[in-house]
Order: structure tokens, then sequence, then C-alpha cells
């Protein structure tokens, strides 16, 4: 977690590093299968790399999205990601004693649903949210993987196509709802278990009591300890995106009054990025159980408004980018 405030390589070394971590510990490795499982992860990065940069490298076609920093909030513990880091370590030490007292040798189920909340989310709300999405995707997903794996887990060839339906429904809902990915990973999960011939009904609902440990580790940890506020979170993606209307209409205006130098495009793609991360941090004021009736219309408000400027900038940017125009 702490590892983000070094950005999205940051961020995707500390994800791959836990999953290694999480993966060594599911398959019990011992230090004669290492060779087995270094193959293993060779084999699929290069399978995923010949995917992604030669046989369908569809970004080629596309701009570069933009990069949007996360707010730092200032040094020390004052920094996010330092908070963010600590909370972590305080919810996985309550899940690790919990799972210890749940089972002896799936503890880490509950260590990992923490670290999974903790995953992009920056603020005590979206934590919150996301547990609970976590908890109910895992508790729909054992209800389906129940219902194919049982009855399945003796075919390979079907028990292979499962798997793989769920890995495209992962990334595929990824950015859609975490719920329902959760539902995919919960699926996959229990095919492999069912795979590895130790599927049954009493592993699974353990599953689901470690889960609920892990998101009630990472809730109690980002309400009690060095908390990050929804409110401070907003703000500050409030004002970014603001700030980024205001130069959008400045770069435009430039443009339209014959500066050739001035492209507004770029501001418009960061725009659109910040709106995004706009929506992510009000979600929790937004979202239907959410008892704060009064912020709810006030973030509500906010995105119309923000929508609007975006329209409008994007219609100006579009504008200026007519040679006629401009």
């Amino acid at each position: 977690v702490y590892a983000r405030r070094w950005g999205p390589r940051g961020h995707s070394l500390g994800v791959f590093a836990f999953m290694t971590f999480f993966a060594a510990q599911f398959l019990h490795t011992v230090p004669g299968r290492l060779p087995e499982l270094y193959a293993a992860l060779l084999l699929s990065l290069a399978v995923a790399s010949a995917v992604r940069f030669g046989a369908w490298c569809y970004e080629r076609r596309l701009p570069p999205p933009a990069v949007v920093a996360p707010p730092s909030g200032g040094t020390g513990l004052a920094r996010i990601t330092t908070r963010q880091a600590v909370q972590a370590t305080a919810g996985a030490g309550f899940a690790l004693a919990v799972g210890q007292l749940l089972s002896g040798d799936r503890w880490y189920w509950a260590v990992g649903a923490t670290w999974w909340v903790f995953v992009a989310t920056t603020s005590r709300g979206e934590t919150v949210v996301r547990g609970f999405r976590r908890f109910l995707g895992t508790v729909l997903g054992i209800v389906a993987g129940f219902a194919l794996a049982v009855p399945l887990h003796d075919e390979p060839v079907a028990a292979a196509l499962i798997v793989a339906v769920s890995v495209f429904g992962i990334f595929y809902t990824a950015h859609v709802s975490y719920t329902w990915m959760m539902l995919a990973v919960t699926v996959m999960a229990s095919m492999l278990y069912g795979l590895l011939g130790v599927l049954d009904p009493a592993l699974l609902a353990l599953r689901v009591r470690e889960t609920a440990v892990g998101a009630l580790g990472a809730v109690l940890a980002v309400l009690l300890v060095l908390p990050v506020t929804t409110h401070s979170v907003t703000d500050a993606w409030i004002a970014r995106a603001l700030r980024c209307v205001h130069a959008c209409t400045a770069e435009a205006a430039a443009r339209l009054a014959g500066d050739t130098g001035a492209d507004p495009a770029p501001r418009v793609a960061e725009l659109e990025s910040l709106l995004g991360r706009v929506r992510l941090s009000l979600a929790p004021l937004v979202h239907p159980f959410s008892p704060l009736r009064a912020r709810k219309g006030r973030a509500r408000q906010v995105l119309a408004l923000l929508d609007d400027c975006a329209r409008e900038v994007r219609g100006l940017a579009s504008v200026a980018a007519d040679p006629e125009a401009s």
C-alpha cells in the first residue's frame, strides 16, 4: 500500500508482490517447488506479453491516457499513502489474529480480503463501501461457485472453460462493479478448489467467514486508525477538476485568439481522468445506503455541475480545434 506514493509503477509492484505471497500461501509452496512456480510465472508473463504487445495491441491506435497523480496530503503521517499503509497494517493484524482463530490453515484469506479492500481506495468512505461490496460479491460468488463447481469439478474441460470465463469477467467488470468482479473471482477460486480436490461446503463457508473478518478489519482500521476523511479527499479532487476546467478554457481561448501553440486537447483528456476520480471519491456519498441525505444531495449537484462544465469545455475545445474557427 505504501508503494502507491511512487505512482502506478509502485502500485503495480506492491500488488504483484502481495499476490505472489498470497499464491505461495494458497499453494502451500515449499522450496522444492519454487522452480515450478517460477516457471509458471514466467510462462504467464510471456503469454500476457504476447497478447498485450503482439497479437492485440489495441493501445497503438489510441492516444496515451492522461496520468493523474493522487493527492499526497503532505509529508510523514500527513501523507495519505503513509496513513493508508498504517491502516492496512492494522487491519491486516486484526484479520491475522481473528483469521487464525477461525482456521490455522486458511487465515490468509482474511488478510487477503483486508488488503484487497485497500486497493484503489483513498478515503474511509471508499474503503467502507468497497468492504461491503467485497463481502457481498464473495457471498454471491460462493452460491454460484458451489452450484457450478460441485457437479463439474471432475470435468477438467468444463472447469477450465468456467475458469476462463471467470477471468474474462474479472477484467470486464473491474471498472463497472466491484461486487461483480468479486463474484467472478470467487467462482474461479471455487473451480480451482474443485480441481485441487479440496472443495466442500465447509470450506466455502469458511471463506465467507474469513472474508467477513478481513472486510471488518479494513473498516475498523479506516475508521479508527489515522482516518482519511471522505470530505478531504473529495475536496482535493474537486479543486483539481475546477483548476483543470480553468486551464482548458484558457487554452481554448488562446487558440481562438490565434495562438497556434495553445492546445486544449491534453487538458480535456486530463479533465476526463479527474472527473473519474471525483466520481469515485463521491461514490460513498451517493451510495443508495448512505444515511447522509443532505450530503448525498450536494454530491449529486456537484457531479451534475462538473458534468455540465466538462460538456461545455469539450464543445469549446472542438471549436478551437476547427481551423476555420481558430
